[in-house]
């Protein structure tokens, strides 16, 4: 199989990895090509909202487990291929010289072992680093079970390095991953958290993880909790969530037609929220066996829960009252406790500085007055109704004015 061949497949077989971020880090540049700072980073995105500036291609989707989501598995019939590290080299700097990309996402599947497997990943990024000198941004799997010292070489190399967590709950690893336990994935987890607060240099750019969502039935409270309780013990980046891709036709999964995507972007909004806005897992769900109402996202979620806590009003609330307003973000509750100081805001000038008022109306006063009459004592349910009425959130669309009805009723004043 020439390079392209092998390209074609590794490739394809990568996509399924969504944990690849390509900014954040400040390597310093001595010598040779590439770099990156943010003006050399050119991010690109899909429709919804991956980056794709990176070469990403798996070293080999030749693996020795069998887990039972992945197109990979060591009993699925499929087109094997595996890189040299020589080759991943030369086709990172080609690519990089054509500009085609930016940096570099390597992960793999695991043949041989875990300890030949992420060998092989820190040869290839030795090469890019050493024999190229290439300084740009380069992503690297730790793969479970292979040996500490080779992730620490590794990292000293790499930008970011990430450990799929995979699954949310021990009790769907045992189920669908039977050659991977917890200790395997949270081990070299910790020690990449260790490492880079003891040495400076060392994966800069910090780590990742992904989970698969829709595989199994675990409910996205256990998803939003672990992935607080992760940033906040290993102090991750980022969390990414991968709606399951049916490629399997396993018993042990759950049966799903098309991808959850609706779901993934409600979890991304959680996470948000607990990054961001300090929100914790227990204040967004009411239970461990909940899951984010699809229809809402999960801030109007939580303020139709806590009618109580509003109105809020803008003149006098704090910054912290403010962010939780749904249609306040970060920005414009800066503007709001910056502005107010000069004088009381009203509705007007809060749509200037970026609140989105068809969902904020509902949860604010200025200068004690609702931005409508009826808006007063409104339930739950009505307010979800409101929020959610497709006819409501329509775009307005231009007039045609070679229309003739049109045209006569702007000639006549009707318009």
């Amino acid at each position: 199989m020439d390079i392209l061949e092998k390209l074609e497949v590794l490739g394809a077989a990568a996509k399924y990895d969504v944990s690849c971020a390509s900014s954040g880090s400040k390597r310093e540049k001595h010598f040779g090509i590439g770099s990156t700072f943010s003006a050399g980073i050119c991010h690109s995105w899909t429709d919804d909202g991956r980056c794709i500036s990176l070469l990403k291609v798996l070293f080999t989707n030749e693996c020795i487990f069998d887990c039972a989501y992945c197109i990979n598995r060591k009993s699925n019939d499929i087109k094997r291929a595996t890189f040299t590290p020589q080759e991943i080299a030369d086709l990172t700097i080609n690519f990089y010289k054509r500009n085609y990309i930016e940096g570099l996402f390597l992960s793999s599947a695991i043949k041989n072992s875990p300890d030949w497997t992420m060998e092989m990943l820190f040869r290839t990024v030795w090469l890019l680093r050493y024999k190229y000198q290439f300084n740009g941004y380069i992503h690297v799997k730790a793969i479970p079970y292979a040996s500490l010292d080779l992730i620490r070489k590794t990292g000293f190399l790499a930008d970011r390095m990430s450990v799929n967590i995979e699954l949310p709950s021990e009790k769907s690893l045992k189920l669908l991953c039977p050659n991977k336990t917890k200790e395997s994935i949270l081990k070299p987890m910790e020690f990449i958290t260790k490492v880079a607060e003891e040495e400076k240099n060392f994966v800069a750019a910090g780590q990742s993880t992904q989970m698969i969502i829709g595989a199994t039935d675990d409910s996205d409270y256990k998803i939003i909790n672990l992935s607080q309780h992760l940033y906040k013990k290993f102090k991750l980046k980022r969390v990414y969530y991968s709606a399951y891709t049916p490629v399997n036709n396993d018993p042990r999964i759950l049966k799903v037609e098309s991808p959850p995507l609706l779901r993934e972007h409600r979890l991304y909004q959680a996470d948000w929220l607990i990054r961001v806005y300090n929100f914790s897992a227990d204040e967004l769900f009411k239970s461990k066996d909940e899951n984010l109402d699809l229809e809402v996202d999960p801030k109007v979620m939580w303020a139709l829960r806590n009618l109580d806590r509003f109105p809020v009003e803008v003149n006098r609330a704090s910054y912290e009252q403010l962010i939780r307003v749904p249609g306040i973000g970060i920005k414009s509750a800066r503007r709001i406790i910056k502005n107010r100081v000069f004088h009381s805001l009203e509705f007007d000038d809060l749509k200037k500085m970026g609140v989105v008022l068809k969902r904020a109306k509902y949860f604010i006063t200025c200068n004690g007055k609702t931005f409508e009459r009826f808006l007063i004592d409104l339930e739950p349910e009505k307010i979800k109704q409101k929020l959610t009425d497709k006819n409501s959130l329509q775009r307005p669309q231009q007039l045609s004015f070679f229309d003739r009805e049109v045209f006569t009723s702007v000639i006549t004043g009707e318009i």
